[in-house]
């Protein structure tokens, strides 16, 4: 197709002129990749198609909800019959009670549950709540680990352990951030020596269990297992941000994968999203009783959202969880990941490419490295010109994988044997060019 026939560019130049960007996120735009973003018209299954009816198969699944895949009929159905009875009440609805019961059934480590509207908006709300619920100001988090656009989350590495964490962004006064402590992730002694020196003023540890914004990074056993230690031993609160592994890379959520390992392992609040809303706006923090009851009207912890509990997301997010229940649906999930991931990596190995891979349930990542890193630091070894070259190989070839060598990929219950075979044989053509 020629540039002068792709309808994506004429869209983008006018949502350019109306939207910072030309997009409302900033990972849509390209600009990592570069070239011209795909405009989505509709999508079912495991594909969408853009604005020039052009295919591709889907790996980023809105960035993880999609489980089920695009415009599964069981959902529809919930959700059309809710929005018939009205989009937002600003009230109360048997339907987040419902939604409520079937996360808590799930996740044992959570007695209650507060909805809200979006990650960022539950992520904030758990740091304010573990501090009003410790008395403590100060928390850790870790490089590499995304927890949304709040201002006390936008943060980067001091100089040392002795200093606190400096603003990312613009308009972020550092007065803001100056409760803010970030460590290295996977990096058991120097998250020792940072409780040493500031334990009893700590309210929290925030740490994603799956990193997903640097692709695809799990913390290690001995790492989560000392987290969960040094938090008990110092009366801070842990606290698993699950907003993209929540439901997708187990049916019990990441900490059911760490518990295996790690005998009585659980978080003390619980941080939700994308899957639990299955695609429409909608996320949730939790805890045990005790933690929760700080929260208003209960406690004096202030936490409100119009919109949260929304009817049509939570028929749309109760609909999803209770597919995925299933039997045999994250056997089969999981299966698919693996042949993916297997897939691509036998194919880079006999092309020559430096590849490593990671999965677990339904989410994956890989890296032009010969080994899997660990951490943040490692993860920006990648070669970042040869990623580029490998996305729009990929999609010229019809797949699309997230527009950034950052972020992890998603597959979806709607993914095929035959879907699967189609994006290692494109990788297989592309890696050749590599």
């Amino acid at each position: 197709m020629t540039p002068s026939t792709d309808l994506n560019i004429p869209l983008f130049e006018r949502a350019k002129a109306l939207i910072p960007g030309g997009v409302n996120s900033p990972v849509r735009a390209f600009k990592a990749v570069g070239g011209t973003p795909r405009f989505v018209k509709r999508a079912q299954g495991a594909y969408f198609w853009d604005a020039n009816d052009q295919r591709f198969i889907d790996y980023i699944g809105s960035w993880g909800p999609m489980i089920l895949g695009h415009g599964h009929p069981a959902v529809l159905e919930a959700v059309q019959k809710a929005a018939l009875e009205g989009f937002s009440f600003g009230a109360p609805t048997e339907r987040e009670v419902e939604l409520a019961e079937e996360i808590l059934s799930l996740v044992p480590s959570m007695e209650m549950i507060r909805l809200v509207s979006s990650g960022t908006e539950a992520g904030m709300s758990a740091i304010r709540l573990a501090r009003g619920a410790t008395g403590r100001s100060k928390f850790i988090k870790f490089e590499g680990c995304y927890h949304g656009h709040a201002d006390s989350l936008l943060v980067k590495a001091g100089s040392g352990l002795a200093t606190f964490g400096n603003a990312t962004s613009a308009g972020v006064p550092p007065e803001v951030v100056q409760h803010t402590l970030v460590l290295e992730y996977n990096n058991v002694a120097q998250l020792e020596e940072a409780f040493a020196l500031h334990g009893k003023e700590l309210a929290c540890v925030m740490i994603e269990p799956i990193a997903g914004n640097m692709n695809f990074v799990r913390a290690s056993v001995p790492f989560m297992k000392r987290c969960r230690e040094l938090c008990t031993e110092y009366g801070a609160l842990l606290v698993l941000d699950e907003v993209m592994t929540g439901f997708r890379v187990a049916l019990g959520s990441a900490q059911s994968v760490y518990a295996k390992s790690i005998p009585g392992f659980k978080p003390d609040i619980t941080v939700l999203g994308k899957v639990i809303g299955g695609g429409m706006p909608l996320a949730a923090f939790g805890g045990p009783r005790a933690i929760m009851e700080h929260l208003a009207p209960l406690g004096g912890v202030y936490q409100a959202g119009t919109l949260s509990g929304n009817p049509v997301a939570t028929a749309c997010g109760l609909t999803t969880l209770r597919e995925i229940k299933k039997p045999g649906f994250f056997d089969a999930l999981s299966a698919s990941t693996r042949s993916l991931v297997h897939g691509l990596a036998q194919a880079a190995k006999e092309e020559g490419v430096p590849f490593s891979a990671d999965c677990e349930g339904g989410m994956f990542g890989f890296f032009l490295l010969p080994e899997l890193p660990q951490n943040y630091p490692a993860v920006l070894k990648t070669d970042s010109a040869r990623f580029n070259q490998l996305f729009h190989g990929l999609l010229d070839r019809g797949v699309y994988i997230a527009p950034a060598l950052y972020e992890a990929g998603f597959v979806s219950g709607a993914h095929t044997a035959d879907d699967i075979a189609a994006t290692v044989a494109a990788a297989r053509e592309v890696f050749k060019t590599l």
